[in-house]
């Protein structure tokens, strides 16, 4: 029987029993009392006491924050890193005003949880001094949005990442998205989640930053950038009156049309009510080529936009552009150098350029999502307040909106998100990911459909999945092995092995087929046929996306291929030979 989202989030709250919030907040105001934010070297260099004190400098001088990303297999080296390109930027004269440190997903996890779960890439803090280092390493602000707030480690990590000097701490969209590895208590999840951002906001006076990147959550996910407008007027509300923080939003992975782009810092200036301060701008990443003299010109074109945007529209976030090799491999601490000081060039062309530009499309744009945002802000509050949940208490509301998914939530608030009639008063306004997994969809799916793919594919049970956040690779999958007559299940983003045997095993799947991107292909297969085995459930098993894999000998993931087939799982990396592979292995399997 189908039930209503109604029925459904009764069923939730009937189900699960939550504290309230205001008992996890007297808790975090407690926790805050304790804290201590400490000085980094950034902090002394330019006499600040947070990054959102530096940032409001920025914006009253006119300077364009820029950010890195770093995080190489280790602590040691990822510390080696920022002092590199810190010296790279002394002697090139210019300044590298942040740093986002990429942790291992098992920092997610409760402490004592860490060892057990499977190595990933980033580096893994291990212990009190790794933590005092992350400010000591170079005079550059470290920022941590990666596997911080949002998950079960939530409020021990934000305490650790504070007293280190990390005052911008993130990210609030993974809650939604992600999963730390091996856990499944949301409940407890959401709590942490909450007390997490409650020490942020007893702590907002002395510039604690809660970041957001709505790209890594169910502002990606959305169909219409109209819903996703909603979703980050919908986290405002509950980081900023409900929890009383200062949420920074982050945006850009994913948006690669250009009016889009600037579009959306307008938008975020009226959603934050003209207060804007922004974390980081990311590059796009979605547009990437793998030939890295190709993505020169990607990246010119997006940071002309970007730096004109933030001139235009100051909002301090950190312009983060994205080194030319990125669709290959995670950047070396050389390439992560030659991208910033190309920047630089740019930034000296847009300044040029800046005043006879017109940004009279990127304004409608972000009119046009924010009008209707708001709308569905509103008239999502309301539905929820109408099945039951205390709109007042972010634990019901963290926790309701997690339990739901993106898809429920755009359905039930924005049915017309699917809807391609241009005839309508204020039609959707399609997310750049989405419309380019649909654009190569069809340029897939006459491969898909031919006879040859359909005889290899035709009939065959599958079950889909991703080990990480994802999904529209998922999709894109999804809809080619459904046009080939193959019977897909698609179990969505961030499953770990036990679940994928689960769920494979009940559905009697005869083959599998797994998508990575975050430097765990090899211990995941591991884990994978493992499982496979303690259930005595075989069957082929086929892996696509980013094959690589952390190891403790290099400072980035290595890529595996070569050994992922020695273990017998059947390797994908070209679209066009899978009916082939996928054919191969289930014969191979069968003998």
């Amino acid at each position: 029987m189908i039930i209503s989202l109604k029925e459904r989030i009764a069923n939730i709250l009937k189900e699960t029993p939550l504290p309230k919030a205001r008992d996890v907040m007297d808790e975090s105001r407690r926790l805050a009392s304790e804290i201590t934010i400490g000085r980094t070297k950034f902090m002394d260099k330019y006499d600040v006491s947070s990054e959102l004190e530096y940032k409001r400098r920025c914006i009253k001088e006119g300077r364009i924050m820029y950010h890195a990303h770093i995080g190489m297999n280790t602590w040691k080296e990822t510390a080696k890193a920022l002092d590199g390109v810190y010296n790279f930027a002394q002697d090139n004269g210019f300044i590298l005003d942040r740093a986002g440190i990429c942790l291992d997903r098992r920092m997610s996890l409760p402490p004592e949880m860490r060892k057990s779960a499977p190595q990933e890439s980033g580096p893994y803090l291990e212990n009190d001094d790794d933590w005092r280092e992350v400010g000591q390493a170079a005079p550059i602000q470290p920022h941590m949005g990666d596997f911080i707030i949002g998950f079960p480690a939530s409020t021990v990590n934000a305490m650790a990442a504070l007293r280190a000097g990390v005052t911008t701490v993130g990210n609030l969209s993974q809650f939604f998205a992600h999963e730390a590895p091996m856990w499944k208590r949301t409940d407890i999840t959401t709590v942490e989640t909450v007390k997490a951002i409650g020490i942020m906001g007893a702590l907002r006076d002395k510039g604690a930053l809660m970041h957001s990147y709505l790209d890594d959550g169910f502002g990606a996910l959305f169909l219409d950038c109209a819903t996703s407008a909603a979703w980050a007027y919908l986290e405002r509300y509950i980081v900023e009156e409900l929890l009383g923080a200062k949420l920074a939003h982050c945006v850009g992975g994913l948006v690669s049309d250009p009016v889009k782009r600037s579009g959306w810092v307008f938008a975020l200036d009226e959603i934050h009510d003209h207060d804007c301060i922004g974390s980081m701008f990311y590059g796009d990443t979605i547009s990437s080529d793998r030939d890295p003299e190709k993505n020169r010109s990607l990246t010119a074109e997006y940071l002309l936009w970007d730096i004109m945007a933030q001139l235009e529209c100051p909002t301090g976030h950190g312009l983060m552009p994205v080194p030319f090799t990125e669709a290959l491999r995670a950047p070396s601490l050389e390439e992560i150098c030659e991208v910033q000081l190309w920047t630089r060039e740019i930034e000296r062309i847009a300044r040029r350029m800046h005043p006879h530009f017109d940004f009279t499309a990127s304004k409608k744009f972000a009119s046009s999502i924010c009008t209707k945002g708001k709308a569905i802000f509103h008239s999502a509050l309301d539905f929820f307040a109408d099945c039951g949940v205390d709109t007042r208490d972010a634990v019901q509301m963290l926790y309701i909106l997690k339990c739901i998914g993106p898809r429920a939530f755009e359905d039930e608030l924005n049915p017309g998100a699917r809807s391609k009639t241009a005839a309508e008063d204020n039609p959707p306004i399609p997310n750049d990911i989405f419309t380019m997994t649909l654009a190569q969809v069809d340029i897939w799916r006459p491969r898909y459909e031919s006879g040859e793919a359909r005889e290899k594919l035709s009939g065959i049970k599958v079950l889909l999945a991703s080990t990480d956040v994802h999904e529209h690779g998922l999709l894109l999958i999804d809809r080619l092995l459904s046009a080939a007559g193959a019977l897909v299940d698609n179990i969505g983003a961030e499953r770990n092995p036990d679940e994928v045997v689960s769920e494979a095993a009940k559905r009697g799947s005869e083959m599998v087929f797994i998508s990575t991107h975050n430097g765990m292909a090899l211990e995941y297969a591991r884990n994978l046929l493992d499982e496979m085995e303690e259930e005595d459930y075989k069957v082929p098993v086929c892996m696509g996306g980013v094959l690589n894999q952390n190891t403790a000998e290099g400072t980035t993931p290595a890529e595996v291929s070569g050994e992922l087939e020695e273990m017998g799982i059947a390797v994908v990396t070209d679209l066009w030979l899978l009916p082939e592979r996928a054919a191969a292995a289930k014969e191979h399997f069968c003998r």
